[in-house]
């Protein structure tokens, strides 16, 4: 049993983030669920409660994961609600523009960096700061890779480079996490 640690779940709204947020709440996890669609997040939340009876242990915040500022205001609310952070699912991502590199814009390449690294290193960094300053001290942080990250694929570029670095990411954070008892993992 997990004694009502606190999780946060980015990309809470749908797919595998989904899942784990139902996982989570099951478990009996509080489960703050974050996204940039609101209603797709309420409807998680309310599927959980129908389903695991998760009742007060969920709470949505909207949240782009590429804007530093939202990612700070979403680990600010978990923790004046929740008291804490346990565990961090760092999910959110997105995939490539459609089409050939070729033909992207600047900004099409920027978004995918954006959300796929950049959100997830803010989320990471944000983890942090809350586990290493809480009593007790640490927690768990899961970053949701990809196969790519191992096994590029055509027409993936964008993709397969912010897997490659989520890597990177993880490896360091895991060394550096050591000091305060904070775990960081991937799966693929």
């Amino acid at each position: 049993m997990n004694l009502g640690k606190v999780a946060i779940v980015t990309g809470a709204g749908s797919g595998i983030g989904k899942a784990v947020t139902l996982a989570l709440a099951e478990a009996g996890y509080r489960v703050v669920l974050a996204g940039r669609r609101e209603a797709m997040l309420d409807a998680v939340r309310d599927e959980a409660r129908q389903r695991h009876g998760a009742g007060d242990r969920l709470l949505c915040v909207p949240t782009d994961v590429a804007d530093a500022a939202a990612v700070e205001d979403l680990f600010a609310k978990a923790v004046a609600h929740f008291g804490r952070v346990d565990v961090l699912f760092n999910n959110a991502g997105r995939g490539n523009p459609p089409g050939s590199f070729l033909d992207w814009t600047a900004a099409e390449w920027r978004e995918v960096v954006d959300v796929n690294l950049n959100g997830m290193f803010y989320c990471l960094q944000q983890a942090f700061r809350v586990m290493r300053d809480q009593s007790p001290q640490g927690g768990r942080i899961i970053n949701n890779g990809s196969i790519s990250a191992h096994t590029p694929r055509p027409n993936s570029i964008a993709y397969t480079a912010t897997k490659h670095a989520v890597m990177g990411l993880t490896k360091t954070a895991a060394v550096v996490g050591r000091a305060f008892n904070i775990a960081v993992g991937q799966i693929d």
